[in-house]
């Protein structure tokens, strides 16, 4: 036999023998497995210090910048929102569907950089991943510190 060296997962049903997939292969995957649930366990939390030397448009040079979260809101006076608040406002009840498939569990962070010099003032976005936990101008982890809760 070819693979002699690989023995095979056996899964037995009374008639018939049904070979699945490779010990090794089955073993990576579990291995796999348990490597994804122990990353998902553990909380890491994104932290942002509230000043960052970045780049001025106005200066054309890096300067110390206020960071805060930008938080985005949907317009009440868009075409579409002006449309399905009048077609709402009739007796008639729920009158377009509601979207109810969300597949995203976070949403992107957003950080709205604001140069402090006052006669100044340039803003600008800047957008990084997606997490679950956001923090802004949090404790800074040390190396060989214990975490006290």
């Amino acid at each position: 036999m070819a693979y002699a060296h690989m023995p095979y997962v056996k899964v037995t049903l009374e008639p018939m023998i049904l070979y699945i997939q490779p010990c090794h292969v089955a073993k990576r995957a579990l291995k796999k497995i348990k490597i994804k649930a122990a990353r998902s366990s553990t909380a890491k939390v994104v932290n942002v210090l509230k000043t960052r030397r970045t780049f001025c448009k106005k200066c054309g040079q890096h300067q110390p910048h206020k960071v805060t979260q930008y938080k985005g809101k949907d317009p009440l006076y868009a075409r579409g929102k002006r449309r399905y608040d009048r077609k709402q406002s009739s007796y008639v009840g729920q009158t377009k569907p509601i979207f109810l498939k969300k597949a995203k569990t976070t949403k992107k962070i957003i950080l709205r950089c604001e140069y402090v010099e006052p006669n100044c003032r340039s803003k600008r976005m800047l957008a990084i991943k997606r997490c679950k936990h956001f923090e802004l101008g949090g404790d800074k982890k040390r190396k060989g510190q214990v975490n006290q809760f």
